[in-house]
């Protein structure tokens, strides 16, 4: 499987019922998953402000999906440039099979190619052990009211 960037609003419907499978695998209450799911979901703004990448499968159905944009420098390590990862999820039917990771991967890629320092992560609490197993670093809470606990940077070696 290969990173697909040319998405479409037709392809939507489909990325957002991978975002909705990989949401209810998260070890929050039911409640919680149900009223924050509209909040994960894409729609046809993103596609115009965000990089996303699909993975699909033999059927070529989508699998997952990545997206991303500028970070602000204020959530950075020294204020710099770097990209946000916005969202990374694998249908669960096909999570640990390194997806996640190829299009993590792809992420990373792109910040090299866009000469940004790295890669900025604020991961969902239960998805910090595969950002930490795939080299990011776990970014120190330097203003409480700010910082959000579970970020992470992959440095760019530029």
């Amino acid at each position: 499987m290969k990173p697909e960037s040319n998405l479409t609003p037709q392809d939507l419907p489909a990325i957002n019922a991978v975002i909705e499978a990989a949401v209810m695998g998260w070890q929050l209450p039911e409640r919680v998953k149900r009223l924050s799911l509209p909040s994960y979901r894409y729609d046809v703004a993103d596609l115009q402000h965000l990089q996303m990448q699909v993975l699909r499968d033999d059927a070529s159905c989508i699998v997952a999906v990545a997206a991303w944009e500028a970070a602000d420098p204020r959530d950075t390590p020294a204020q710099q440039t770097g990209l946000l990862l916005h969202g990374l999820y694998v249908h669960p039917d096909f999570q640990r099979q390194g997806l996640g990771k190829k299009l993590l991967q792809a992420a990373q890629q792109a910040a090299l190619a866009g000469g940004y320092a790295g890669l900025l992560v604020k991961a969902q609490a239960d998805a910090e052990n595969f950002f930490a197993a795939c080299g990011l670093v776990k970014l120190p809470v330097e203003d409480a009211a700010r910082d959000y606990a579970h970020r992470y940077w992959f440095e760019n070696d530029v």
